[in-house]
């Protein structure tokens, strides 16, 4: 691994510090306009910046306490499908507003018998003259009470394997025949919902690339993807790192007991891990090389730091750990007092811990989510198997098999 940061004077630099000082409190439409939450992309939407001008923008960016525009659905799903294999149509309405998140985006792929074999889909799209007629069901939809636009993938053919059937549609979330209900979380906030599909209509149109080639679009990603070191918080990139509780520890005073000592320097250890594990990754992609095996871990080590990380910064507290609000008492960073979806819990005077940031107690609470969501702990250790160790894939007993045949329809 070689790896070094530029110095301060280096120019990249010194512009990315001379915009943020002409622009404080830039709003989320000037972030995007001048390209930098999507760095990586081609103009206008982005600077066609290498991998070490990104982390530039992000350190700088991170240092001067100021956000980027979110929108993950949008930016990191829907937008380079849009980008590569959408129609330039599709490219001009949509992409600038997802940048700049003044449209949010959701993902319309799991459904209640389809998770983990997403492949398995059942959501009909069938083509009526110059539209799609939508009909079934999604489940675990983040955002979709206030997004605009999904992406759905739905089953345009029947009689093929099930992977060649589906395709990919851009879906406005306003459509006569769509229906959401509410997921309510353990955290308490309305995330998730369950979406249902009443023959619904929508223009062809809305089509992305081919008909029966969503299965590939729905793993597509830019060849140039997003680069960035171990700065991201515990809860998907979200809330604190294992930096800012250590510092909190540090800052309450000594901690005598000997098995905490201990986990908090297991923490310290697993944290440094994952960011010599990033390196290696990135120090991949500086040399222009394709990452290696260390990048399919990641998500299993990340995920499962952030757990921890939570769990220590609650056990820490003692018998105080059971309550609502508790958690390390001290500020948190402006960018690092967000979850990965709203935080209801009270914050400041309100809080039986003033002192105390409600994303700890949000963080807790939602960190079981983290080893499921975007792909369960068991499907991630079976992709390493699989692709990575190259152990024996499980028996597949519908190989060969249309998607009807496998579901019992004539």
């Amino acid at each position: 691994m070689n790896f070094d940061m530029p110095p301060d004077d280096d120019p990249r630099r010194v512009a990315v510090r001379e915009w943020i000082t002409s622009n404080p409190n830039p709003t989320k439409k000037q972030v995007a306009e001048a390209g930098w939450n999507v760095p990586h992309w081609p103009e206008p939407y982005g600077l066609n910046a290498d991998p070490m001008h990104q982390l530039i923008i992000a350190e700088e960016f991170a240092a001067a306490d100021v956000g980027m525009p979110l929108n993950l659905i949008g930016i990191g799903w829907a937008a380079p499908v849009i980008y590569m294999y959408g129609s330039d149509e599709q490219r001009e309405k949509y992409l600038a507003r997802i940048f700049s998140e003044e449209d949010h985006w959701c993902q319309l792929f799991s459904e209640p018998d389809s998770g983990s074999d997403l492949a398995s889909l059942s959501t009909r799209a069938v083509r009526d003259g110059d539209e799609y007629v939508i009909t079934g069901s999604k489940i675990w939809s983040s955002g979709a009470h206030d997004s605009a636009y999904g992406i759905l993938l739905a089953r345009t053919d029947p009689d093929v394997p099930k992977h060649r059937g589906i395709s990919y549609f851009i879906y406005p979330m306003d459509t006569p025949g769509t229906t959401l209900t509410p997921v309510v979380d353990m955290t308490t906030a309305h995330s998730f919902n369950q979406v249902f599909f009443d023959e619904a209509r929508i223009p062809a149109s809305m089509l992305v690339g081919e008909e029966g080639d969503g299965w590939r679009l729905a793993k597509a990603t830019l060849a140039n993807e997003r680069v960035g070191l171990s700065s991201g918080g515990a809860i998907w990139g979200q809330g604190p790192t294992t930096g800012d509780l250590l510092d909190l520890i540090r800052a309450g005073g000594r901690v005598n007991d000997p098995i905490a000592r201990d986990r908090i320097a297991q923490l310290h250890v697993k944290s440094e891990v994952l960011r010599l594990n990033q390196l290696r990754t990135l120090s991949a992609q500086l040399a222009g090389k394709t990452p290696g095996p260390e990048a399919s871990i990641q998500k299993i080590m990340a995920d499962e730091l952030g757990e921890e990380i939570m769990t220590l910064a609650k056990d820490l507290q003692g018998a105080a750990g059971m309550l609502e609000g508790s958690g390390p008492a001290g500020p948190l960073p402006r960018t690092r007092q967000h979850g990965a979806t709203e935080i209801n819990f009270a914050r400041g005077e309100e809080s039986q811990f003033p002192d105390v940031d409600p994303v700890w107690h949000y963080g807790f609470v939602f960190s079981p989510a983290l080893t499921i969501g975007g792909g369960t702990f068991a499907i991630q250790r079976n992709i390493v198997a699989e692709h990575v160790l190259g152990l024996p894939r499980e028996p597949n007993v519908e190989k060969g098999l249309t998607w009807s045949e496998t579901r019992g329809v004539s």
